[in-house]
């Protein structure tokens, strides 16, 4: 049994994959063709933004945004502490300062009224200046962006969203990828829409931001490709995963979110009288990246792992350890006792196989081995 069963989904696509990438090497535009240009269009078009700019990965993504917005030393970037290494990385190596937050501990995300403090107490501090809010979509789950929004805008600051797990997800009638004032994603293979290789994505309703963005992900150019009017990156979505993604695109629209959630629905409906299962609030909408369970200790999650093992079901732990514990991170001490909620999920969290084409008897063999 694979945790994701990228082999299942190339089959159920293969004839539109291949007919595609067979198309890309006839024309033999392999950077900047003609179906990166589509995609891009068509990203826009479901995320419901204005402008969208593919790029090489989810971490250039990040770090595009970041220089948008003019981070850079002596700034502070509020980012919460249970995520991907790359949703703090990418604030140190602009060089400013990570001020990490705590998050809830139902939905994973980025905890609002802890925000505020963490605000707060930076200005208090007055080592650094409140820059911008990186708000992470973990999970599939986009985090609580009127909550989040609220905050922001007392302090007069932006909100980047990491959506790299969240594309599809939603609030009301808006979706993943359009909270932020610039917000990214991942076509990294594993996630919910994801490539052959590496891959991102970035989204905004703003003409500046999409025009500077559009500018540092290729060296810096101005009016042509020779004219380098700032220092920027290499940072461009290959043609071919362009062309991959658009079959894959089409099928997550289609049936592969709604079969995402109907794996979750059929865990929760088996497990939850045994497990904390995971909760999206009454208006929110998961893509379900993971599927993660919340157990009483490491000695129980330990257990299990090595039981689901011995019949050949794979887990994951998403995340061991917290942003503000990461070796990387050494030394960090601001307001450390804040972030005790994340401490505790990192000992107590385990995702099980979750991906669209899970049967239904696979589903049910995970949950009857959960149960044992």
């Amino acid at each position: 049994m694979q945790f994701i069963d990228l082999n299942a989904q190339y089959h159920a696509l293969k004839e539109h994959i291949d007919a595609n990438i067979a198309r890309v090497l006839e024309h033999g535009h392999y950077i900047g063709g003609e179906e990166v240009k589509t995609l891009s269009e068509e990203l826009a078009r479901y995320c419901g933004t204005q402008y969208c700019l593919t790029c090489a990965n989810g971490t250039d993504a990040l770090t595009l945004a970041l220089r948008c917005l003019g981070v850079g030393k002596g700034d502070a970037v509020f980012v919460p502490t249970f995520t991907f290494f790359a949703s703090a990385e990418t604030v140190a190596l602009e060089g400013a300062q990570c001020i990490f937050v705590d998050v809830d501990e139902r939905t994973f995300n980025l905890d609002a009224e802890k925000l505020d403090i963490a605000i707060r107490r930076v200005i208090e501090q007055g080592k650094y200046t409140p820059k911008c809010i990186v708000a992470v979509d973990l999970f599939g789950l986009p985090a609580d962006y009127p909550a989040i929004r609220r905050v922001a805008d007392r302090y007069g600051l932006p909100i980047i969203e990491d959506g790299a797990q969240g594309f599809g997800g939603s609030i009301g009638d808006k979706k993943a990828c359009s909270f932020g004032d610039i917000s990214t994603t991942s076509f990294f293979p594993a996630k919910p829409l994801g490539c052959y290789g590496d891959g991102g994505a970035i989204f905004t309703d703003r003409a500046e931001y999409y025009e500077l963005m559009s500018s540092l992900a290729v060296h810096g150019k101005g009016t042509f490709k020779y004219d380098n009017v700032r220092i920027g990156y290499n940072s461009r979505l290959d043609t071919l995963q362009a062309a991959i993604l658009l079959p894959k695109l089409d099928a997550f629209r289609r049936y592969e979110l709604d079969a995402r959630n109907r794996v979750a629905a059929r865990y929760t409906q088996a497990l939850q009288a045994r497990y904390t299962t995971p909760l999206v609030p009454e208006g929110f909408g998961s893509s379900w990246a993971q599927y993660t369970l919340i157990l009483d200790d490491t000695r129980q999650r330990e257990d299990l792992q090595a039981k689901l093992r011995e019949q050949g079901i794979p887990t994951m732990v998403y995340y061991p350890t917290p942003m503000h514990k990461q070796t990387a991170f050494g030394g960090y001490d601001f307001h450390t006792e804040d972030l005790r909620v994340a401490e505790s999920l990192c000992g107590r969290v385990m995702s099980i196989p979750m991906h669209p084409y899970l049967s239904d008897e696979d589903a049910d063999r995970i949950a009857r081995a959960l149960l044992a």
